[in-house]
């Protein structure tokens, strides 16, 4: 990370600092300018900043992996063809034929996609020289969301035409009249409105804590480096920050699952007739 370019000195980006705990400064704790960066170059006008060029690499390496696992499949697989099936079969099995039943070999390219692509902007938090998690920048779930949201209102209307598709995203079946006139504004909220928004705020979030918790116990080790007592501290913070790292494994993952899994659920809906 480095200065943006408006950051003033007392704005500096978290370890840029020479700070330590007997130097009679105080902790440099994580800001919003932890996630903010200086562009890495520019193509024309356009501004290429990290979080941008993972996001790229990401797509890259989803890409690449998949093109060459199966560009030329072999009846009896390679290691690299393997590993490539079994992590396709997770998501084709455990998410989409799970959750959408029948249907749902359509959709499981879409499901593939968004999963690895977001446990692999995830991941980036724990990569050295990464070190940051592209979906910590909310505009980047949120893209992901308003994709989500497209297609499962596409598929509403198209299997159910317009009344239908009405009728299934906010008047569910088999309850009574009266309760329509509350349930409905509440439902079209739900499924129109608040569905994107918690795709994009749960992922955002998650990302964003953990990326600023293991960032106050990397910069707090180095903090409280410079004696012997220090030392100690320092020791205890680098223990949290390498549990936190395993920790981060496991909810960089399940974010990646939780995302694809709702969105199956929305899919699988979308594709329900209206009664």
């Amino acid at each position: 990370m480095s200065r943006e370019f408006t950051v003033s000195d007392d704005q500096v980006l978290a370890f840029e600092t020479d700070c330590h705990l007997f130097d009679g400064c105080g902790f440099p704790a994580p800001s919003e300018w932890s996630f903010i960066f200086e562009p890495l170059f520019t193509i024309g006008s356009f501004e290429v900043d990290k979080p941008m060029a993972l996001v790229v690499l990401s797509t890259a390496i989803v890409c690449s992996f998949f093109w060459f696992a199966f560009s030329k499949p072999k009846v009896v697989p390679g290691k690299f063809q393997l590993v490539a099936e079994v992590l396709y079969d997770f998501v084709r099995r455990g998410i989409a034929r799970e959750t959408i039943g029948k249907k749902a070999e359509a959709y499981v390219p879409l499901l593939m996609s968004l999963f690895f692509f977001v446990w692999i902007m995830n991941i980036w938090a724990i990569i050295p020289f990464a070190q940051f998690p592209a979906t910590s920048i909310i505009a980047y779930p949120a893209a992901l969301a308003l994709i989500v949201w497209v297609t499962y209102m596409t598929l509403t209307f198209k299997t159910n035409g317009f009344v239908g598709g009405i009728k299934n995203l906010c008047v569910p079946s088999g309850l009574p009249k009266g309760i329509y006139v509350i349930l409905t504004p509440m439902e079209f909220l739900s499924s129109v409105i608040v569905r994107p928004l918690t795709l994009t705020v749960r992922l955002f979030a998650n990302m964003f804590a953990g990326h600023l918790l293991l960032l106050v116990f990397i910069i707090g080790t180095w903090y409280t480096l410079g004696s012997v007592v220090g030392t100690f501290y320092a020791a205890t913070s680098m223990v949290m920050t390498v549990l936190l790292t395993f920790f981060e494994l496991f909810i960089q993952a399940l974010q990646a699952y939780v995302f694809t899994a709702l969105t199956a659920t929305y899919i699988s809906q979308a594709l329900e007739e209206a009664h």
